[in-house]
């Protein structure tokens, strides 16, 4: 059963700090669908207001990697980052390529998550086929690339709410 998503696209009343910024890590695989994702983040981050950047990485693997190095090359310069967007698309094909794809990005958003002091958002889209990436991204399921930026945006507030 489905719950109420009225709330996953609202940032009213969010407030984010001075100089907040966000840093969305893409793939170039699957560039289509990556775009829209990218669109819908790039929408609700110029809604809000908030800085953003944009790094390309070949695939989903290699999105943590990115995450992590370019946390630790700009973490003490004034344009460090207070949240990443992860984005990638990876869809199932005919080899167990897939699964070992999925649990790697899932297990190194979840490992730069726990190890950098900012969140790093998952929106990665692990499909079946294009129809359950198109429903994803603007379809019958919403937008995974706007509710992902909302989702940093609510975590850069609630992570300074607790200074």
């Amino acid at each position: 059963m489905a719950i109420s998503t009225e709330n996953l696209y609202s940032t009213a009343g969010i407030q984010l700090p001075k100089g907040a910024c966000v840093v969305i890590v893409r793939t170039e695989w699957n560039a289509a669908s990556i775009d829209k994702l990218e669109a819908g983040c790039v929408k609700v981050l110029q809604h809000n207001k908030v800085p953003f950047k944009i790094v390309t990485v070949p695939g989903a693997f290699e999105i943590p990697f990115c995450i992590k190095s370019y946390w630790d090359a700009h973490k003490y310069k004034d344009d460090k980052p207070f949240a990443f967007i992860a984005l990638g698309c990876v869809i199932r094909g005919g080899t167990p390529h897939f699964d070992y794809v999925c649990k790697g990005i899932t297990e190194g958003i979840l490992q730069v998550n726990l190890c950098l002091p900012v969140p790093t958002i998952f929106g990665v889209l692990t499909t079946d086929n294009q129809q359950q990436v198109d429903d994803r991204t603007g379809g019958i399921h919403g937008h995974k690339g706007e509710e992902a930026a909302v989702t940093a945006l609510k975590m850069i507030a609630l992570k300074h709410s607790f200074f």
